[in-house]
């Protein structure tokens, strides 16, 4: 694919993932939110696949696209199917939350090295040579960051998946147990 190609594609998916965002900000039917945050999560994990951080992808779509998704629709049984507008004296201050959160976020990327940098720690590290040259030798996958994350730290990639997996039992439990109890209060 040639450069410009490939510019073009993620410009066309970045402009997707911008207009998708806006249209789960305006809707107010949770049905349709809830596609549409899949679709994000779709749209999230093409660029990952694109940037060939085809793990981060995976677990884009498992997660985002697949677990939330499930667990939306789950709790369309204990909700409205619509959201009501706020009043205005409780927009104003998750306005200024979100701005005060938004704030926190600048201050901390100031101390964040500059994209690519080659004198970050993680470029310096003695380790970072090693992998580097020998990871296509040992494992045969091309992309390192992949060959890190299945081989090399497989059970600790093993452990997360298993603990993201937990979590979502727990809350399809906690959400049949009140759809339970909701029915009885019911009867």
């Amino acid at each position: 694919m040639s450069a410009l190609a490939f510019d073009a594609l993620n410009v066309f998916l970045l402009a997707c993932l911008v207009v998708t965002g806006l249209a789960i900000a305006r809707l107010r039917g949770l049905f349709a939110v809830a596609m549409l945050s899949g679709i994000y999560s779709l749209l999230s994990a093409s660029v990952f696949v694109l940037l060939d951080a085809v793990d981060v992808a995976f677990t884009e779509a498992a997660v985002g696209a697949g677990m939330t998704t499930v667990l939306f629709l789950a709790t369309f049984g204990l909700t409205r199917s619509r959201e009501h507008a706020a009043p205005h004296q409780k927009r104003v201050p998750a306005l200024l939350v979100a701005v005060a959160c938004g704030g926190v976020l600048l201050v901390a990327l100031s101390d964040m090295p500059p994209f690519g940098a080659a004198d970050t720690p993680v470029q310096t590290d003695p380790i970072t040579e090693r992998y580097v040259e020998t990871t296509h030798e040992e494992v045969g996958i091309p992309n390192m960051v992949t060959t890190l994350l299945a081989s090399y730290r497989g059970f600790d990639t093993l452990g997360e998946v298993v603990v993201v997996f937990t979590a979502g039992i727990a809350v399809l439990m906690l959400l049949g147990r009140c759809s339970r109890e909701r029915a009885e209060d019911e009867s």
